[in-house]
C-alpha cells in the first residue's frame, strides 16, 4: 500500500492540476547567442539589464529628430517647387528629402499608418549604429514596437520575413530588419504614395511652393 506521500505524488492536488503545461520546444524562445546575455534577447519589457527607462523613451521619441543617416527636418527651409514636383517623379526622392518625409508622414498619420514610416526610420537609424551593445538594444526595441503581434504599432509583414527576423534576433546586427524594411518601403510605395500624390495635402504643398503671380497676370 503506498504511503500518504506517495499517494500525493500520484494524485496531484488542485493547484498542481491547474498549472499550465510547460512550453514545448516549438513554443520556447530561441536560445541566446553565445557570449550574450539571454535577457537581452527576450524581446519583452521584463529586462532589467538593458537601458534605463529614460534612455528607452529618448530613443522612442519621434525618429526624424535624431536620424544619423538621414538629415532632419527640424527647422528646415520650405521646399522649393522643383523639390515638391520631384516627389511625384520618385518615391526615393520623397523618402530622402527631410521635408518630403515630414509631409508624407503627416499624410500617413491621417490614414492611421504612420507606423510604417516610423519603422522605416528606426531601421535607417539602426543601420547607422556601430556599437554592438546599442545594436542589440535598438533591435529589441524595434521588435517590441513594430514586429511583435502584441504591439499596437505592429507593421504588416509576411510569414517568411517574420521567421527570418526571429532567426536573426538570436544574434542581432544592424541589418536584422533589412527584409522587413524593404517590404514596408514597397508597401508605402505601392499603396500610400499614389494616394499622397492625389491628396489635397500634396496639392497644397505645390501651391505653397509656387512663386506668387506677377502683377497683372490672371
Amino acid at each position: 500500500m503506498p504511503t500518504a506521500h506517495e499517494a500525493d505524488k500520484q494524485h496531484p492536488g488542485p493547484e498542481e492540476a491547474d498549472q499550465a503545461p510547460s512550453m514545448s520546444s516549438h513554443d520556447a524562445a530561441p536560445p541566446a547567442a553565445p557570449g550574450r546575455s539571454p535577457c537581452c534577447l527576450c524581446w519583452c519589457c521584463c529586462c532589467s539589464c538593458s537601458w534605463s527607462e529614460g534612455q528607452r523613451r529618448a530613443w522612442r521619441a519621434p525618429a526624424d529628430s535624431k536620424l544619423q543617416s538621414l538629415p532632419s527636418c527640424e527647422a528646415c527651409s520650405p521646399p522649393s517647387l522643383e523639390e515638391v514636383q520631384s516627389w511625384a517623379r520618385s518615391f526615393d526622392k520623397l523618402m530622402h528629402s527631410p521635408a518630403g518625409r515630414s509631409a508624407f508622414r503627416a499624410f500617413l498619420r491621417t490614414e492611421y499608418s504612420e507606423e510604417n514610416m516610423l519603422f522605416w526610420l528606426a531601421c535607417e537609424e539602426l543601420k547607422a549604429e556601430a556599437d554592438q551593445h546599442v545594436v542589440d538594444e535598438k533591435a529589441r526595441l524595434i521588435y517590441e514596437d513594430y514586429v511583435s503581434i502584441l504591439s499596437p504599432r505592429e507593421v504588416s509583414l509576411d510569414a517568411r520575413v517574420r521567421e527570418g527576423i526571429n532567426r536573426r534576433m538570436q544574434e542581432p546586427s544592424a541589418h536584422t530588419f533589412d527584409d522587413a524594411q524593404l517590404q514596408v518601403y514597397t508597401l508605402m510605395h505601392r499603396d500610400s504614395y499614389p494616394r499622397f500624390l492625389g491628396s489635397p495635402a500634396y496639392r497644397a504643398l505645390l501651391l505653397q511652393a509656387s512663386p506668387p503671380a506677377a502683377p497683372g497676370e490672371a
